[in-house]
């Protein structure tokens, strides 16, 4: 994902965002219309955000709750909005990846483990012609 922030392009990873913006603002609507105002407390892999000192709207805008904690469960967001500040916060940071971790690439990779031994042609030292196993029997 990219973002733009003082007409730079900073390439940036969506959890690395989220994890910079802990103790800051933010809006988070949900997909079923409701928002919340509140200070990110926490956040984990699958998005599930932890708030503290929210303030829910309505679908219609019409009805306002003051909450002092929620939960919001990752898969019931439309989106959310992160101050400024925390995009430039945040650091272009590579990927990192599990030390186990293997390219998708191919459809097998090489594998380690019993593999039959490579047993080279031998040579008969009276006569120097190559032998092979198979017609040695």
């Amino acid at each position: 994902h990219y973002y733009i922030t003082n007409n730079l392009r900073v390439m940036v990873l969506p959890l690395s965002l989220i994890q910079t913006a802990i103790d800051h603002p933010m809006l988070i609507e949900l997909k079923n219309g409701e928002t919340y105002n509140g200070n990110l407390v926490k956040c984990d892999t699958w998005m599930n955000i932890y708030l503290r000192e929210v303030i829910c709207t309505s679908k219609d805008g019409d009805q306002f709750w003051k909450i002092p904690e929620c939960f919001i469960r990752g898969n019931t967001i439309k989106y959310m909005r992160i101050p400024d500040e925390v995009i430039d916060l945040v650091k272009d940071e590579p990927v990192r990846r599990h030390p186990n971790y293997r390219s998708a690439r191919g459809r097998g990779g090489a594998r380690v483990g019993n593999r039959p031994q490579h047993v080279p042609n031998k040579k008969s030292k009276t006569t120097g012609q190559t032998r092979n196993k198979k017609s040695d029997a």
